[in-house]
């Protein structure tokens, strides 16, 4: 090894460094992260191909290790070896920090276990950089991701529902049509900005009222950043059966029962299951 690149690596502790990298525009890295990557002896990526082109740019010539959610247990003792040989390994996702709803996660605790020192070296975030241009509190919650199972996606919005902060969730683009009636079911009354493209040419920021989430026109590409207001009415939170709830609840007592009854109500509508329950005993108590 050329003895001016051993004596650059010594000016850097050995370990894992999670590096974040850009999260659209490629000119959005650090001058410390261009340092560590190209100091490092491998790099840890997701998608060897997305990577390639980053590392290209900044002339950066450390080998990549694809490392990504389905083979990250396997890598798992061959990275750990070679950060006990005394290696410098960093680990990037294909876009923002590693570990935050990307792989990575895993190689951190493994490497806790073993003592292992580990380095953040900060950067872009699509959460921290949406939270900021959405005018909504800067007391902030971050989901990531929906789950698929529908059970778990209703119960986490509803717990989130309560808390009177901004919220901030990931979705692909494919899948957002299908999520528009759990969002207008849990925050309606709440204000939504939703990010495209960030940092790209194109990047676009859709801002409204969840209560129209559904009306909104913007280009379905890529994967989405949602945030949703803190509570702005916490007295106006959840809504009021109308006259409309009511004829409808006295046709259904008759064939439903009270929590089927409860549960087809607030399908579309965020009323307290109290409410429901109390007018529900009501009628029957008349009849």
């Amino acid at each position: 090894m050329d003895r001016n690149l051993i004596n650059q690596k010594k000016e850097i502790k050995n370990g894992l460094y999670i590096v974040s990298t850009p999260i659209g525009n490629l000119d959005d890295i650090t001058l410390r992260a261009i340092k560590i990557l190209k100091k490092s002896d491998y790099v840890l990526c997701e998608d060897t191909r997305v990577s390639k082109i980053l590392l290209k740019k900044h002339e950066i010539n450390t080998k990549l290790i694809s490392n990504h959610k389905f083979n990250e247990k396997k890598n798992l003792s061959k990275i750990i070896n070679l950060l006990k040989s005394g290696l410098i390994i960093s680990l990037i996702s294909d876009a923002g920090t590693p570990s935050i709803a990307d792989p990575g996660t895993i190689l951190v605790k493994e490497c806790i276990k073993n003592h292992i020192s580990i380095i953040p070296i900060p950067g872009p975030s699509s959460v921290v950089s949406a939270v900021s241009v959405s005018g909504f509190s800067e007391k902030f919650f971050f989901y990531g991701f929906f789950p698929e199972k529908k059970r778990l996606l209703e119960n986490d919005l509803e717990n989130l529902s309560k808390l009177n902060s901004s919220i901030v969730f990931f979705i692909s683009s494919k899948k957002f049509k299908k999520i528009i009636p759990f969002l207008k079911k849990n925050f309606l009354g709440r204000k939504v900005m939703i990010c495209r493209e960030m940092t790209k040419y194109f990047e676009e920021f859709v801002r409204g009222d969840v209560d129209k989430i559904d009306l909104f026109n913007f280009a379905l590409k890529g994967e989405l950043t949602i945030v949703i207001s803190e509570i702005t009415n916490l007295k106006n939170s959840s809504q009021k059966l109308d006259e409309s709830d009511k004829r409808l609840i006295n046709e259904m007592i008759k064939k439903l029962s009270i929590k089927e009854i409860i549960n087809f109500i607030n399908q579309t509508k965020k009323i307290k299951k109290k409410e429901i329950y109390n007018y529900c005993i009501k009628i029957k108590n008349e009849a």
